[in-house]
């Protein structure tokens, strides 16, 4: 499961959870803008760091960095990044370091060398199976516990979570959207029909899997149309071969579980065209 980039999608979004994550009140974030940053000379690379966007030293820089991978050497590396990125940047703000965790048993034991910087309140360690105590109302935190529930209890969870993400939030799709990458990333095996069910038509048609069918068909499509303008006219082969990536997407999408008359809509056909496909397909 790629965790780093779905952790960096959901701060990047909405930085707000990162602060209620470290139990301080979401505005927060409005004082700050999140990026990964890299020191070129030696190329390392931090995953996340919340750089203040006012003049205000006493603001701190957050370095955070999602650990889901046995790494004896973490801490060491996560310390040198921090300290040479000090060293290398014109800000002169105190600094805290965040360390995401799914569990304990992931964090890494060689830490003596560095039982100062863990204990001196520097650093905060987040289990996420240990977010219990934190704000039970916050969908980003309801969000990020998705990321580890367990696979027999995920889907009812994310139905759940779309749920209260249509009721709360005025544009959700963000929101949808990483809800699905993490249901993609943990369920490989989750039928086309469940996705379906957990998503309205205009919401389906904005999800990265949707959109990989119809992307899919128009590339097909292409092809297809080149191949036959080259032995039949360039206009005809492209025509012929936009209205073949349509087809060639339906049957997908009847599978996914979208009626014929939704599908007709979406690809701009008409509804007999689309029931002409399973004879023909």
């Amino acid at each position: 499961m790629k965790t780093d980039s779905i952790f960096y999608d959901l701060f990047q979004s909405y930085p707000s959870i990162f602060f209620e994550l470290i139990n301080l009140a979401p505005r927060e974030a409005e004082n700050y803008r999140f990026d990964s940053v890299e020191i070129k000379q030696l190329a390392f690379r931090i995953d996340g760091v919340f750089l203040p966007n006012i003049t205000d030293p006493s603001i701190p820089i957050y370095f955070c960095e999602v650990q889901f991978q046995d790494d004896q050497n973490f801490y060491g590396r996560f310390f040198a990044e921090i300290f040479l990125y000090l060293s290398k940047t014109a800000f002169n703000n105190d600094w805290h370091g965040v360390v995401i965790y799914p569990h304990r048993r992931v964090e890494s034991d060689q830490v003596v060398r560095y039982q100062d910087l863990l204990t001196s309140g520097r650093v905060t360690r987040i289990y996420l199976d240990e977010l219990d105590d934190i704000n039970q109302d916050s969908l980003g935190i309801a969000t990020i516990k998705l990321i580890i529930a367990k696979e027999n209890q995920a889907v009812a969870t994310a139905k759940q979570l779309i749920e209260r993400v249509r009721t709360e939030f005025t544009q959700p799709q963000n929101l949808l959207q990483l809800i699905e990458t993490i249901l993609i990333y943990k369920l490989p095996r989750l039928s086309r029909r469940e996705i379906e069910a957990m998503f309205s038509l205009d919401e389906l048609k904005q999800t990265r899997y949707f959109q990989d069918v119809r992307e899919e068909g128009k590339l097909e499509g292409k092809l297809e149309g080149k191949l036959e303008g080259k032995l039949e006219g360039k206009l005809e082969g492209k025509l012929e071969g936009k209205l073949e990536g349509k087809l060639e997407s339906v049957p997908r999408l009847l599978a996914l579980g979208l009626t014929v008359e939704q599908i007709a809509q979406a690809l701009d056909l008409t509804i007999e065209k689309v029931r002409e496909i399973p004879e023909t397909h």
